[in-house]
């Protein structure tokens, strides 16, 4: 089985020690770490990473910035912020660089080997947090409102998405779970996931927030409208 590069990015030397060391029972990780003063873009294509544990308070750039950079670069490599006092301001603006995760730094070793293996396997633990962040949700909403305002008038083309998968995408643009849009379309949560994994394929996109955005900026589905029944 090959082992996920799990690289940890901190200005702190004992905490990417730690790091290592809590995960270093984890037989399908491989664990490095990259010291602030290191090229971590170097570093990164270098190693192959699979995922990057970034400390959003990064010296000489933002954290945010270094996400931006990773995700425009490498697409492939998943990117998972921490912070020492998470907020729903940061969350707002994590979201928006395209990471996968973003975690609280006093977390439990379980909890981010958790998060570690889901961001491996593609998917985006980022947005169950806006469940339990409704003004943060709002937030991404009313942005959304925003492109939709500035992208009318333009050229709209034909869309790449089943009616199913157009269906799921507009009740990710509401706010949606996956396991809220299971339980409104009475269908497992996994085929949820498998449309979902399905949807940032076709459109290319780095995350579900950027699925909608890029689906609204092209008329395929609006904010303003609720979803309408689908078959199948």
């Amino acid at each position: 089985m090959d082992k996920a590069v799990v690289v940890i990015v901190d200005k702190q030397s004992f905490f990417r020690a730690g790091v290592r060391q809590a995960l270093s029972t984890e037989s399908d990780l491989e664990v490095l770490d990259c010291a602030p003063s290191e090229d971590l873009l170097g570093f990164i294509e270098a190693n192959s990473a699979n995922v990057v544990l970034l400390d959003i308070d990064f010296p000489s750039m933002s954290g945010l910035e270094l996400c931006r950079r990773i995700v425009r670069y490498y697409p492939s490599t998943r990117v998972v912020v921490l912070s020492p006092s998470p907020t729903d301001e940061e969350l707002f603006e994590v979201i928006k660089t395209g990471a996968v995760a973003y975690m609280d730094k006093n977390t439990s070793p379980q909890k981010l080997v958790q998060m570690i293996r889901q961001a491996d396997r593609g998917e985006y633990p980022i947005n169950d947090s806006l469940t339990t962040r409704p003004r943060v949700a709002e937030q991404v909403l009313r942005q959304f409102q925003a492109i939709v305002t500035l992208g009318k008038g333009m050229e709209t083309v034909a869309a790449p998405l089943t009616a199913r998968e157009t269906q799921i995408l507009s009740y990710i643009a509401e706010g949606n779970s996956n396991k809220q849009i299971a339980r409104i379309l009475q269908i497992s949560e996994q085929t949820i996931k498998n449309h979902v994994s399905a949807i940032l394929r076709k459109l290319n996109a780095n995350d579900r927030a950027h699925a909608v955005v890029l689906a609204i900026r092209h008329g395929w589905i609006s904010a303003d409208e609720r979803p309408e029944p689908a078959a199948g």
